[in-house]
């Protein structure tokens, strides 16, 4: 489990079941960009194509499903528990970016 980041200081310690699921979640949309790349490559019909992407989507939009979940039930909640009001605005700005 890499502890680099590369946009902020704050680090969370994630449990292994948690961090295997992420994990599991993020090769499988890796695979599926790896294989739209390989369609495209040999002249894979748009529609094709299309479809693929749209399952990629939908695969990268579940992560980030995950993701806020258990954000929002630990760190999110440790934090307002211990008066840290400003990680609400810090999510309220995040949940703006994933709806753009």
């Amino acid at each position: 489990m890499g502890k680099e980041q590369e946009c902020c200081c704050k680090t969370k310690e994630r449990a292994p079941g948690e961090y295997r699921d992420l994990i599991n979640r993020l090769n499988r949309v890796e695979g599926q960009i790896r294989g739209i790349r390989k369609m495209v490559e040999n002249d894979a019909y748009c529609t094709d194509i299309l479809t693929q992407v749209a399952a990629a989507t939908a695969a990268l939009n579940s992560f980030n499903k995950v993701l806020l979940e258990n954000h929002i039930k630990t760190c999110v909640t440790r934090d307002i528990k211990e008066g840290k009001e400003e990680t609400v605005d810090e999510l309220l700005t995040t949940l703006q970016k994933l709806m753009r």
